[in-house]
């Protein structure tokens, strides 16, 4: 027993004066001077006490402790004179038997080794390899999602634009969370319900995909408010297929809205309700542009409240023409024509037209010595006819001359 300490406080020395050497020459040194005596012959290398079936990579300080531990077990058996039962019942116990089991499972192993990432494959057996799309984490587009998403791909089917949904603030967000089944039809068949074709819900889901988050009681309401202020059932189909966001206002702001108009214009509930039904997007969009030209109306142009208000419901898009053009056109038509106040309001067509047209059709007829516009004087000219006919008919009907005149004639211009 006192050998075999010996032996190993040797050993333990040994180690520490190694683990200062950094070299690998000097590793590769002691690695030889420890292993050179295991060589000897007499002594028993316990290579037979190795049970490991993989190689492990070792560096050169475990090595090192693995050689002393050898040497160190080989000299405790060279000395026969002392026996001692603990050490030979450790050198009994380092010599396992494999078991049956053992056995089998080494069996197996060398029967089906494992397939590796770089075993070579036939060209058969690579062409059958089927890999799956992988979901992309994050993207700037709904396109990536369409073969994962079976929502997706149903709304496409539907119709739905996904590349303008896209540009859309959280719409795209909103699309991958829901379920077609569960959230999306509930809304379709509501719409449906309301008066929107078929082959209008996939652009209407695209204008206004946010409906999809609404709740279904909420839009009834909405519906409900439109039956109670007597809109029609082909006018609320109207009122929801050309202005998609109007289910998405509260009763409140959509009361504000008929209310709104009808005090600014002076009309008449009845008409109220059929200037919006006309041009349905005066509930939803902007009301800005709208205050602007009221004020333009008044103020610079000198039209009262009542002459606005019959301009406004006989042309309903007049509320939306832009401020410059507006004022342009009232300038020709009453500082140089001499159009009074009252002949606008009659025809009021001709601020949707431009004002190009309007010189070049009025310098023709004052060449003429045809550019009559007072109701009472004959030869009257009524406005519709100046900007509403095609060239042809004007010159024919109008103008009494040729178109090829009035062709010549703007050449001149």
């Amino acid at each position: 027993m006192a050998l075999l300490t010996q032996q190993i406080s040797r050993c333990y020395c040994l180690l520490q004066k190694c683990s200062i050497v950094n070299s690998r020459k000097l590793g590769r040194q002691s690695i030889k001077t420890w292993t050179f005596p295991l060589k000897q012959p007499g002594l028993p290398l316990l290579w037979h006490c190795r049970h490991f079936h993989q190689p492990v990579l070792k560096n050169s300080r475990t090595l090192l402790f693995d050689n002393l531990m050898r040497f160190c077990s080989s000299s405790a058996a060279l000395d026969p004179s002392r026996e001692n039962n603990s050490l030979s019942l450790v050198c009994k116990q380092t010599e396992p038997r494999p078991s049956s089991d053992s056995e089998a499972l080494d069996d197996g192993w060398e029967e089906s080794p494992p397939s590796s990432a770089l075993e070579e494959i036939s060209e058969d057996e690579a062409v059958q390899i089927v890999a799956e799309p992988l979901l992309p984490l994050e993207s700037f587009t709904l396109q990536d999602y369409v073969d994962h998403s079976e929502t997706l791909q149903k709304l496409v089917l539907l119709g739905v634009d996904l590349s303008k949904v896209d540009k859309r603030p959280v719409a795209a967000q909103l699309l991958l969370k829901l379920d077609f089944e569960k959230d999306i039809t509930k809304v379709l068949l509501f719409l449906k319900d309301v008066g929107v074709e078929d082959n209008q819900l996939g652009a209407f889901l695209t204008k206004n995909p946010y409906i999809l988050k609404e709740e279904l009681e909420d839009l009834e309401t909405r519906v409900s408010y439109l039956r109670s202020k007597q809109f029609s059932k082909e006018a609320i189909a109207r009122l929801v297929s050309e202005a998609p966001y109007l289910l998405l206002f509260s009763v409140e702001r959509l009361d504000n809205r008929l209310g709104f108009f009808q005090k600014e214009l002076g009309l008449h509930v009845r008409k109220t309700r059929n200037l919006v039904t006309r041009l349905p997007r005066l509930l939803t969009g902007s009301l800005e542009p709208i205050k602007e030209n009221l004020k333009v109306y008044k103020l610079e142009l000198g039209f009262t409240q009542n002459e606005i208000g019959q301009i406004v419901y006989k042309i309903p898009k007049t509320l939306g023409i832009n401020k410059r053009k507006l004022t342009q056109i009232f300038d020709y038509l009453h500082n140089v024509m001499d159009i009074p106040h009252s002949n606008i309001v009659h025809f009021p067509q001709v601020f949707n037209s431009k004002l190009l047209r309007i010189k070049e059709r009025h310098l023709f007829l004052k060449f003429l010595g045809r550019a009559q516009y007072d109701p009472k004087q004959p030869s009257y000219i009524a406005l519709d006819k100046l900007v509403a006919l095609p060239n042809d008919l004007f010159c024919t009907e109008v103008a009494k001359t040729s178109i090829e005149d009035f062709q010549k004639f703007l050449k001149t211009l």
